[in-house]
C-alpha cells in the first residue's frame, strides 16, 4: 500500500533555495528561518517526507520532459551505446554521447544547476532535521530514531550522487541560513565526503525498519541503506566491506528474485502473454525483489513521461492518451548484442520490443526497418510500457526501482570473488540471476558448477556482463565503467561477446575516445560565478 505520497502534507526548505514541487508546497512554508529550526514532531516528519521527493531521488528517477530523460539516462549516453533521437534539441545528450562536453559547459549548465541545487536543497533540509530532532519531543524514541535515520540516508544518497557526478564538492553538515556567504564553501576532497557518507549509512541502518519498502508504507527500509552502503564500498574498491553490507540484504528473508508466473513454460515461450518475471517487474509494485523504489501514483505525483519513452512518435495517433511519444533513450543494435540468443531478456516484450498491436483497435506500431535488409534499426524500451497509462488514463503510476535484489546478488558475487576468489557462494549468487534469464532449461546448480570453472578475472567480467544485461534500462552502466575503470566493448556481430578494455583511451559506441576529463561532469559555470571559491574540473 502506498503511503508516502498519500499521506504527504508538506515540504520544508530554507530561504535561498528554490521552491519544491507544487504537490508538496504546503506547510511548513519556506519562510521558516534557520535559527528557528523545526519545533515539533510534525514539522520534522514533514521535512523528512520532503526528502523522498527532492534531490537525487527525484532528479535521477523522474521523467519530467517528453524530449529528454533524467540525468541518469544522459550518463548512460556517455558510453555511446544509447541515443536520444531528439538530441538536436537536447544537445546535452549529443555532447555526452560524442564525448564533446568540453567547450560546451555553458550549454549544459542548466542541467547541472538543476541537479546541484536539488541535491543541496535536500542536504540542507536533512541537516536541519538532524540539528532539530535531538531537541524535539516525539511520541516515541523509535519514531525519533527512524526520522534521524531517514535524514541520514537521504543526506548520504545526495552526497554520493554528487561525488559521482563532480568528484570533490563543497561539504557541510550545518544549516545554511539567509546569508549567501554561508553557501560559498570550497570543494572538499572526495575521500572526506565518502567517509561521511559511510558514517551516515552505518548510523542509519539500525534506525530503519526491517522488511520491504512496501511492508513499511513505502518508507526507507534498512535494506535500502545497506544496499547504498554496499554501492559506496564497491565504488571505493572496498570489496570486503561491500560483501558484508550486501549480505545483509541477500540474507534477508524479506527479499528475493521475482519468479516467472506459474503458467510460464520456457519450452513454449509466447512473448505476447507476459508471464515472465521481467513483465511482472514491469507491471507490479511492492515486489520482494524491490529494495527501494521511487513512488508514483496517478493523482499526487504521476510517472510523467515514462510510458511514452517505450515508443516513438508514430505511437501518438495509435494511442491518443499522450500528446508526445519520443525515443529519448534508445539502445544501439551493437549494445543489444550483449545478449546471447538464448537469453530471455532479449526476446520480444521482455526489456525491449520491435512491434506492438493495440489490443482494442488492432492497429500496429513497429520500429523502423532498414529499407534494404528489412532488419530493425532500433528497439523500443518495453520495460517502460504501462498498459493503464498508455491505453486509458495518460497518467503513469508505476514505481521506478532504484535497487533490486538482483543487483544485491551481483554485487555479492563480485565482492566475494574480488576478496576470496570464485567460491561456491559467489557462483551461486551469479547463477540465480543467470538461471532466471536462461531459456535452455539449465538449473541454478548446473550454472553455478560451470561458473566455478572460471578464473577469477573471467568470473568478475561475467558479473559485469550480467549487470549490463540485467539493468540496461535502470542506468547502471556508466557508474560501472567509472568504478571499474573498464569499458565493455560489445562485439558488433557475435552475440554475447564482450571484451573489457581500459576506460580512458577506449573508443565508445559512437566513436568518441574517453579522456580523463570525461569521468566527471563540469561544474555549472553559473555555480562558479555564484561561488568564487569553486574551481572547475580539469579539462573543462
Amino acid at each position: 500500500m502506498k503511503k508516502i505520497l498519500t499521506s504527504m502534507m508538506a515540504c520544508a526548505c530554507l530561504i535561498g533555495f528554490s521552491a519544491c514541487d507544487s504537490f508538496l508546497d504546503e506547510e511548513p512554508k519556506s519562510t521558516m528561518t534557520s535559527n528557528l529550526f523545526y519545533q515539533d514532531q510534525i514539522q520534522i516528519e514533514q521535512a523528512v517526507n520532503y526528502l523522498y521527493r527532492t534531490g537525487a531521488p527525484n532528479k535521477l528517477t523522474g521523467a519530467g520532459s517528453a524530449y529528454m530523460g533524467n540525468i541518469s539516462t544522459v550518463n548512460s549516453m556517455l558510453t555511446g551505446y544509447f541515443q536520444n533521437i531528439y538530441e538536436g534539441q537536447e544537445s546535452i545528450c549529443e555532447y555526452a554521447r560524442k564525448l564533446t562536453r568540453q567547450g560546451n559547459e555553458q550549454i549544459i549548465s542548466k542541467s547541472m544547476d538543476d541537479l546541484w541545487d536539488a541535491c543541496y536543497r535536500a542536504i540542507n533540509s536533512a541537516n536541519m532535521v538532524l540539528k532539530s530532532a535531538p531537541e524535539v519531543d516525539f511520541d516515541s524514541d523509535a519514531t525519533k530514531s527512524q526520522m534521524i535515520a531517514e535524514a541520514k540516508f537521504f543526506r548520504a544518497w545526495n552526497y554520493f550522487a554528487m561525488v559521482k557526478m563532480w568528484g570533490d564538492i563543497p561539504f557541510y553538515t550545518d544549516v545554511y541560513g539567509v546569508d549567501a556567504s554561508e553557501m560559498q564553501l570550497e570543494r572538499s576532497p572526495k575521500a572526506t565526503v565518502l567517509a561521511a557518507i559511510v558514517s551516515d549509512l552505518k548510523d542509519a541502518i539500525p534506525g530503519l525498519p526491517a522488511g520491504t519498502q512496501a511492508e513499511n508504507g513505502m518508507r526507507v527500509p534498512s535494506a535500502a541503506a545497506s544496499m547504498l552502503l554496499a554501492e559506496v564500498y564497491m565504488y571505493q574498491g572496498d570489496y570486503s566491506n561491500a560483501a558484508s553490507a550486501v549480505k545483509a540484504v541477500i540474507n534477508s528473508s524479506a527479499h528475493g528474485l521475482t519468479p516467472h508466473n506459474a503458467a510460464f513454460d520456457v519450452n513454449n515461450f509466447d512473448a505476447t502473454r507476459y508471464e515472465t518475471a521481467y513483465n511482472t517487474l514491469r507491471k507490479e509494485d511492492g515486489l520482494a525483489e524491490t529494495i527501494y523504489a521511487y513512488e508514483f501514483n496517478t493523482t499526487i505525483s504521476n510517472g510523467g513521461w515514462w510510458p511514452t519513452y517505450a515508443f516513438d512518435t508514430k505511437a501518438t495517433g495509435l494511442f491518443g492518451t499522450y500528446s508526445i511519444f519520443e525515443r529519448v533513450f534508445t539502445p544501439s543494435n551493437q549494445f543489444l548484442n550483449i545478449y546471447e540468443a538464448n537469453d530471455m531478456r532479449i526476446q520480444p516484450n521482455q526489456f525491449f520490443h520491435w512491434e506492438y498491436t493495440h489490443p482494442e483497435s488492432g492497429l500496429t506500431w513497429s520500429a523502423d526497418k532498414d529499407a534494404t535488409t528489412g532488419e530493425y534499426l532500433w528497439a523500443g524500451c518495453w520495460y517502460w510500457y504501462d498498459e493503464q497509462a498508455v491505453l486509458s488514463s495518460g497518467r503513469g503510476a508505476k514505481d521506478r526501482d532504484v535497487w533490486r535484489y538482483a543487483e544485491a546478488l551481483l554485487y555479492g558475487a563480485e565482492a566475494i570473488a574480488q576478496t576470496e576468489g570464485v567460491t561456491a557462494e559467489a557462483a551461486g549468487y551469479l547463477a540465480k540471476v543467470q538461471a532466471r534469464a536462461n531459456m535452455e532449461g539449465k538449473t541454478e546448480a548446473q550454472i553455478a558448477t560451470e561458473l566455478q570453472g572460471l578464473s577469477k578475472e573471467a568470473f568478475i567480467e561475467a558479473v559485469w556482463t550480467e549487470r549490463l544485461r540485467e539493468f540496461p534500462l535502470e542506468f547502471k552502466i556508466w557508474d560501472d565503467c567509472v568504478r571499474t575503470g573498464k569499458f565493455p566493448v560489445v562485439d558488433a556481430t557475435e552475440k554475447g561477446k564482450v571484451t573489457y578494455v581500459n576506460l580512458v583511451g577506449a573508443q565508445n559506441g559512437s566513436g568518441g575516445t574517453f579522456k580523463d576529463s570525461d569521468l566527471l561532469w563540469p561544474l555549472s559555470l553559473n555555480e562558479i560565478q555564484r561561488n568564487p571559491n569553486l574551481t572547475q574540473n580539469p579539462g573543462y
